[in-house]
C-alpha cells in the first residue's frame, strides 16, 4: 500500500516536472492555406523519402494533387539519394563498419512564387557489419535507410509549417 502511494507521488512529480520545462509530445504539424493542395514534382515518386513525404503530409491535412496546375504549392525534389560507406576495416581489410546515408534536396515554391529557396539535408546513420550475417546486415541497412528516408520527411513537413 506504501508502495503504490509512493510510485503514485513520484509519477505526479515526473509529471509536473515535464510540463514546468516546458516538454511536450511533438504532435503532427499543422500545414498552412498556401500548402493546403500540393503538387510533389520528382522524377522517382517511388523512393522512400517520396513514400514518407507522402505520407507525412497526408498527415498533416495536405491534399496531394495529381497535377501542377491544381496545386496551391509545389515541392520540387532535386536530388533523392542513398547509399552506403565503409566506415572501418578490420586488419583482414575486410568492412567492419557502415554508413547509411541519405540526402534530399528540395525547393517549394505557389502559385505567387518561390517559398523555400532549394534546400539539401543529409542525414546518415553508422551500423556494425558481421561478414556471418550478411541477410541481417542488409536487412539493417534497409532499415535506417527507410528511417533517415523518414526523418527527413518530418524535416521537411516541420519547415513546410512555418510558412
Amino acid at each position: 500500500m506504501h508502495s503504490l502511494s509512493v510510485v503514485r507521488y513520484s509519477l505526479l512529480v515526473l509529471l509536473t516536472s515535464l510540463a514546468g520545462c516546458g516538454w511536450h509530445l511533438q504532435g503532427r504539424a499543422q500545414l498552412s492555406e498556401s500548402m493546403a493542395v500540393t503538387y510533389i514534382d520528382t522524377e522517382d515518386r517511388y523512393t522512400d523519402f517520396n513514400r514518407a513525404l507522402r505520407n507525412s503530409l497526408r498527415a498533416s491535412g495536405a491534399q496531394l494533387a495529381a497535377d501542377k496546375r491544381d496545386a496551391t504549392a509545389i515541392i520540387r525534389i532535386h536530388e533523392d539519394e542513398s547509399g552506403q560507406r565503409v566506415l572501418a576495416v578490420s586488419a583482414r581489410n575486410t568492412p567492419e563498419e557502415y554508413q547509411v546515408f541519405y540526402v534530399v534536396e528540395y525547393s517549394v515554391s505557389s502559385q505567387t512564387g518561390q517559398l523555400i529557396e532549394p534546400q539539401r539535408i543529409e542525414l546518415t546513420r553508422a551500423y556494425s557489419y558481421d561478414t556471418t550475417a550478411v541477410l541481417a546486415k542488409q536487412k539493417e541497412q534497409t532499415i535506417l535507410r527507410e528511417a533517415l528516408a523518414r526523418d527527413i520527411a518530418g524535416i521537411v513537413v516541420r519547415r513546410l509549417s512555418a510558412l
